[in-house]
């Protein structure tokens, strides 16, 4: 079945990745704020700034059977350091605006009888780690959203959530610019290596599949053995 899929953002990192892996086979919507990476793929652009815009529905098929949000931000500064205003960024980018974006479509997703709903968190919701106050709340409040809105929509509306460790993105670029990063990154989990794009992207492809037609409500922790594992 060729589905009609929404990407808020994804013209880089994971989502430009699992953009690449499904734009022949399905129906590819993006709302994100360019499309600069997309002219040799088939996708529908729509320009939306997650945080200014307000998304323009007119341009998004009355049957929608997946979204993906992938808009996000990484800080990571002592907790002292952290102004008020940095949590509110965080929590803008990373939840209130994917709110803002899903209520827009949700009535365009139950239409569909069948569809799924793919959001990002990070393992630093799970394991406590230095610096990541201000991420860890925003993305933490996804992971409560996620559970309840898979509740409140079943069984037409699947929500699940992918929990990455840190993969070699735009994003993440300061963390992995040189080999001693990435060997001092990749030292810290299991499977001895940082994640890259693809690692995450054919979960995504996954949840959004009838494959996993049986799947919702959870947090996958595609985190290279962090989350769960510990071999010290």
């Amino acid at each position: 079945m060729r589905k009609n899929i929404l990407f808020i953002g994804g013209s880089t990192g994971i989502g430009f990745e699992t953009i690449k892996q499904i734009h022949n086979q399905h129906n590819v919507y993006v709302a994100s704020r360019n499309n600069d990476n997309f002219n040799d793929l088939n996708v529908n652009y729509i320009k939306y700034d997650v945080l200014n815009d307000e998304l323009n529905t007119d341009l998004i098929p009355e049957e929608l059977h997946g979204f993906v949000y992938c808009p996000g931000s990484i800080n990571l500064r002592p907790f002292r350091s952290l102004k008020l205003s940095t949590f509110e960024e965080d929590l803008n980018i990373n939840f209130l605006s994917m709110v803002k974006s899903l209520q827009k479509v949700i009535n365009n997703l139950k239409k569909s009888g069948n569809s799924s709903v793919v959001l990002f968190s990070t393992v630093a919701v799970k394991v406590g780690m230095p610096f990541h106050t201000s991420v860890s709340a925003s993305k933490g409040a996804i992971e409560g959203f996620a559970r309840s809105l898979a509740a409140e929509y079943a069984p037409g509306l699947r929500v699940n959530v992918v929990a990455p460790s840190l993969t070699d993105t735009p994003m993440a670029e300061r963390f992995l610019n040189n080999e001693l990063k990435k060997e001092k990154v990749g030292s810290k989990h299991p499977l001895k290596r940082h994640g890259n794009p693809n690692d995450i992207a054919s979960s995504v492809v996954h949840l959004l599949s009838d494959n996993s037609s049986w799947i919702t409500g959870q947090i996958f922790g595609i985190d290279g053995g962090m989350s769960s594992i510990n071999l010290s």
